[in-house]
């Protein structure tokens, strides 16, 4: 099968489609405004304010980027679609991580929103982390998405779930990228991205850890071509002396 004619794929590619349809003729608040010294000018503000036209990328990025609107949630609906497109085609480049992408996406308290824009929403992200973690060489790494989707949601239950549902060679590639990513954030006890929602820093942080530590080691196997990562997911089930004093600590200063 032609990867672009996978399930997945095609799942995804409705998903897109349904933002399309569900967010058609959307604009910003006819009293939006920006700062035309930093942000852009008035012209380009003004076509935040007509629907369905196309941005070009430098307006595009500058919009998501800016944390300033008044009314987050109608800036996001009117380029939610392009956004997404984007996205999924790796042209969207935050500055520090693709978390900075689902903290705007949070902003817009898209789950308030009317059932059907909301539904469309959550039916995009849930089709781009399946697709994702199917895709041998995703244009939005693994452990970048999950970060994304997990401020977009302020929840990481579901999307580890998924993961962990998943008995696929490709999504166990992605688990040991994403795991050597995260292993020397979480020994020292930190969330390997900032999140927007202090209450979830510490929940996100053990939960991820010990969503590792429970499934890394039968995903990643026995064999040695992870030995040395499995001893680093192993130790984040420890604490204290027993973590750091251990012979397989990685000698990680913080």
């Amino acid at each position: 099968m032609n990867v672009d004619e996978t399930p997945a794929r095609l799942r995804l590619e409705r998903a897109l489609d349904g933002l399309a349809v569900v967010f058609r003729g959307m604009t910003a608040w006819s009293g939006e405004v920006q700062c035309d010294c930093h942000w852009g000018s008035e012209e380009e503000l003004a076509l935040l304010k007509v629907p369905d036209v196309v941005l070009d990328p430098g307006l595009l990025h500058r919009t998501w980027t800016a944390p300033d609107w008044r009314d987050k949630g109608a800036v996001l609906r009117r380029i939610l679609p392009q956004l997404a497109g984007a996205l999924v085609a790796g042209r969207v480049e935050p500055m520090f991580g693709m978390y900075e992408v689902g903290r705007v996406i949070l902003w817009g308290e898209w789950w308030k929103w009317p059932e059907q824009q909301a539904d469309a929403v959550r039916e995009f992200l849930h089709a781009w982390w399946a697709h994702a973690l199917t895709d041998p060489d995703p244009a939005v790494p693994v452990h970048e998405l999950l970060a994304l989707c997990a401020e977009a949601s302020g929840t990481l239950g579901p999307w580890l779930a998924v993961w962990e549902a998943l008995d696929e060679d490709v999504a166990d590639r992605h688990l040991a990228e994403a795991a050597g990513h995260w292993d020397y954030d979480l020994l020292g006890d930190e969330l390997p991205w900032d999140t927007w929602e202090e209450e979830n820093e510490e929940l996100f942080r053990t939960g991820l850890a010990a969503w590792l530590v429970r499934h890394a080691p039968a995903r990643l196997g026995p064999s040695g071509a992870h030995e040395d990562l499995l001893h680093r997911v192993r130790l984040m089930g420890l604490t204290g002396p027993a973590r750091w004093e251990d012979p397989h600590w990685p000698g990680y200063r913080y």
